[in-house]
């Protein structure tokens, strides 16, 4: 099965990621095609995507959640300042979600530590604390998206506050990801 460990956000935060999405899309103009945005309802912060794992490590995986949220205190984030991967073409476009949030990334740092030492092993890029809007599929609308996106750097969504993580089964179809809760473990 597909997983991934996440923290939960707000239905406060999915209406402004829906508000914001809405806001893009009038700004440029780009074919429907050509951009593939998240649904504000299947919005995460992605902590560790795991991929295939088998079925028998799904607990171990949860008990290593747990026990990681077991030693970390609730905190808040700041949800600002959209960007984007991707050179002068954005490939994905986000919003930042506690960028440079101490408490998130000691969790997220935690997290990784004890999954790698359990054979999962960490990613090779730097973890980006983001919520994603969209997947670009065409490079024109990429480089279209990418310069609005400078408009957007100080933009304000609001506070989101983390205080569980979650561990999530994803499967795929071709109407998009369902998502299911395997395990939801509270921070102190």
């Amino acid at each position: 099965m597909r997983c991934f460990i996440a923290i939960d956000i707000d239905e406060t935060i999915r209406r402004g990621l829906g508000n914001l999405q809405d806001e893009l899309r009038k700004k440029v103009d780009i074919r429907k095609g050509d951009v593939k945005w998240v649904r504000p309802d299947l919005t995460h912060l992605t902590l560790k995507f795991l991929g295939e794992i088998k079925d028998e490590q799904v607990v171990e995986v949860c008990n290593i959640t747990k026990e990681v949220a077991s030693r970390h205190k609730k905190f808040d984030l700041d949800v600002e300042s959209v960007g984007y991967f991707g050179g002068r073409s954005a490939r994905v476009l986000w919003i930042g979600a506690g960028l440079d949030n101490d408490r998130l990334l000691r969790l997220q740092e935690d997290l990784g530590q004890q999954l790698d030492g359990a054979g999962w092993p960490r990613e090779a890029r730097k973890f980006s604390a983001h919520l994603t809007l969209c997947r670009i599929r065409n490079a024109q609308a990429g480089v279209k998206l990418a310069q609005v996106s400078g408009q957007y750097q100080g933009y304000e969504l609001g506070t989101l506050r983390a205080d569980s993580v979650t561990v999530y089964e994803s499967e795929l179809t071709p109407q998009g990801p369902i998502y299911a809760a395997l395990g939801n473990y509270p921070l102190l």
